[in-house]
């Protein structure tokens, strides 16, 4: 029987005690070590696991050779330099949200994790959820026809960043969720906001994303709502789904509404648009906690030598789009194209070589 995979998290302050407590729960690995620069973190983390080391030196934990795997959640300006570290060091990497601070850094850490062969994966812990599964299988079924768009508001009083604007810290949940259901990349890329709190950091930000066949999602990112506010509608040509991830059982609910234009029609007096309204079901859910799932399948990739759902192409992609935000934001919500062949929109299911494919955001 082979020694479980040795785990260590570096960044204990908001998300890393939930990476600590899925992984010191999972039985097919073991939580070694835990890393924070704040000393009253991590003793406090110890009075709650009292067999785990820590450490205030990230090297430390990196060069471990008894380290196998990383989780990484510290602020964005790190990522990078820690990340590349560790893979350098063969250590395969759990990464929180967004990988890295720029393409040009996710792509060098994909071909780092790729010459040492070791797995890269990006922490969009939302595809890991039941709720998004299920909206997945109902969709993939055909059940609410041809998507139209999708609108999407993830909204707080709140966490202020100084390193980010909000739409690097909340978007990135929403885009993860829409690329996986739509199964392809935007065409370009608008985005307007205000910063009103943090001069250059914007805390309020509309997005959106157009697509193929005049599909397109917009997304409303806010630190400054009095309510909390994690919803998602998805608008088909059959039916409709709500997806309200602050509902503790009912989570989705499928509509069975929709707008159907007259065929044909000879006069303005014969013209009228045709509105269905059936009924709404809520359908089961298996709930689980989505971060398990994704931790778990991060020990699964490391065993089985297989790539992660959300491998390091698609934590490229979803920094690719933030960039491309970040670069309408600066012109006024002018639109940003994304340089790419019309072949190469599909999302791979597998890392490619690389070079095999390229994306970036070009200014229209």
């Amino acid at each position: 029987m082979s020694s479980p995979i040795n785990v260590a998290v570096i960044g204990c302050g908001y998300w890393g005690p939930n990476l600590v407590r899925n992984f010191k729960a999972l039985t097919s690995c073991r939580l070694k070590s835990i890393c924070d620069v704040n000393e009253n973190r991590l003793r406090h983390l110890c009075t709650l696991y009292s067999d785990v080391e820590a450490h205030t030196d990230a090297s430390k934990v990196i060069n471990d050779p008894e380290t196998d795997a990383i989780a990484i959640a510290t602020p964005v300006e790190y990522h990078f330099s820690l990340a590349k570290a560790a893979l350098s060091a063969g250590k395969h990497i759990l990464m929180e949200k967004p990988l890295a601070a720029s393409s040009a850094e996710c792509e060098e850490l994909i071909e780092i994790a790729d010459e040492k062969g070791v797995v890269l994966m990006s922490g969009h812990t939302f595809l890991y959820s039941s709720p998004v599964k299920k909206i997945c299988d109902i969709i993939r079924a055909g059940d609410i026809g041809d998507i139209r768009y999708i609108n999407a508001r993830r909204l707080n009083l709140g966490l202020f960043q100084k390193d980010i604007n909000v739409v690097w810290d909340l978007a990135p949940h929403d885009i993860s969720i829409i690329l996986h259901i739509l199964d392809e990349l935007p065409l370009t890329v608008n985005c307007q906001g205000n910063a009103h709190v943090t001069s250059g950091v914007e805390d309020v930000t509309n997005l959106s994303l157009s697509f193929r066949n005049k599909r397109f999602a917009t997304i409303q990112s806010s630190w400054l709502e009095p309510r909390k506010v994690r919803e998602m509608t998805i608008v088909g040509t059959r039916r409709m789904v709500v997806y309200d991830d602050l509902q503790p059982l009912e989570k989705i609910r499928i509509y069975d509404v929709r707008v159907d234009r007259p065929p044909h029609y000879d006069t303005f007096a014969e013209f009228h648009y045709s509105y269905h309204y059936g009924d709404s079901y809520i359908p089961h859910i298996q709930q689980e906690e989505p971060l398990k799932v994704e931790c778990q399948h991060f020990i699964d990739c490391i065993e089985q030598g297989v790539e992660p759902q959300t491998n390091g192409r698609a934590g490229l992609e979803l920094v690719t789009i933030l960039e491309a935000a970040s670069a309408s934001l600066k012109a006024n919500g002018a639109p940003v194209n994304f340089a790419r062949n019309r072949e190469q929109t599909a999302i791979p299911k597998t890392a490619p070589s690389r070079g095999a494919m390229r994306v970036g955001p070009v200014a229209v």
